[in-house]
């Protein structure tokens, strides 16, 4: 869940906790971000994304929805704040294989949406901000900085796509990441989780000055072969940072192990049914 399943977020305020970086970003990687891969194919599918497409993607993440992109002849840039899931997102997108072709349709780019600009070059026709938002209270904000500086790379028109939580009452994952809340309460932090609502995506579309041009549902359920990867992918969310700093892992992980129980199969495996909300907008 990406992004980071929404983006990484370190708390504001009080200690962070201590999180090995390059090992979350490769639980990211390994475990969570195929989460969302019925979402990318569902927003591909319907924006018949294809060789005419020039997509940006915002908090690409380890890549994996930008690879999708590509396997279907699009034209991909990325950009995410995280170095270390950058760097997979290399090994994935840009492998350094002897024998291997460079391919100059695809760009990766750390830092922000105004560092992939390249001057002469075709606007892009689609924007992708495929991690979830309105888990963490603030979460839509940040998307709107980033969103202000992608729009004036777009051509006129162009698909913007927002993804949310859907519903709490159809997300199984939604009783679990209300651990976050508990046990960050205490600091009553900005960073903790929250759950959706109905308009999260519209209200940053608005803010940005985007028209909304349809929206869709999108099944997309949590399975892990057990209870440790489960934990380890949920973390690799950001979600639980807040609850880290207000306790300490081993609490969370405590925590985490008893609210997956009731989701926990015969043979060990871990299954969430979740819905996924994307809305697709216009730049003016």
């Amino acid at each position: 869940m990406t992004p980071t399943l929404v983006r990484q977020h370190l708390p504001h305020a009080g200690a962070v906790p201590r999180v090995d970086l390059r090992a979350r970003a490769r639980d990211w990687s390994e475990i969570q971000e195929r989460m969302l891969v019925p979402l990318y194919e569902a927003v591909y599918e319907r924006l018949e994304v294809g060789p005419a497409t020039r997509l940006l993607g915002l908090g690409c993440g380890s890549g994996l929805s930008l690879l999708m992109a590509a396997a279907r002849g699009a034209a991909v840039t990325g950009v995410d704040v995280s170095p270390e899931r950058m760097t997979l997102a290399r090994e994935r997108l840009l492998p350094e294989t002897p024998g291997t072709r460079a391919r100059p349709d695809i760009r990766l780019v750390d830092g922000s949406p105004r560092d992939t600009a390249v001057p002469g070059a075709s606007r892009y026709t689609l924007v992708t901000a495929f991690e979830p938002i309105g888990c963490l209270a603030g979460d839509s904000e940040g998307l709107g900085g980033l969103l202000a500086e992608a729009a004036p790379l777009a051509q006129r028109g162009a698909a913007v796509v927002l993804a949310g939580w859907g519903p709490p009452e159809r997300c199984a994952t939604a009783s679990v990441m209300r651990v976050a809340t508990k046990l960050a309460e205490p600091l009553r932090h900005s960073g903790s989780w929250r759950p959706a609502c109905r308009d999260d995506l519209e209200d940053v579309a608005q803010r940005a000055g985007l028209k909304p041009d349809g929206s869709g549902r999108v099944a997309c359920p949590f399975g892990y072969a057990d209870v440790d990867s489960a934990v380890r992918g949920l973390k690799s969310t950001g979600l639980f940072d807040a609850a880290m700093t207000a306790t300490d892992q081993v609490q969370v992980d405590k925590e985490l192990t008893e609210a997956l129980h009731p989701h926990q199969r015969q043979d060990g495996t871990v299954w969430m049914p979740n819905v996924f909300r994307y809305l697709i907008a216009r730049t003016p």
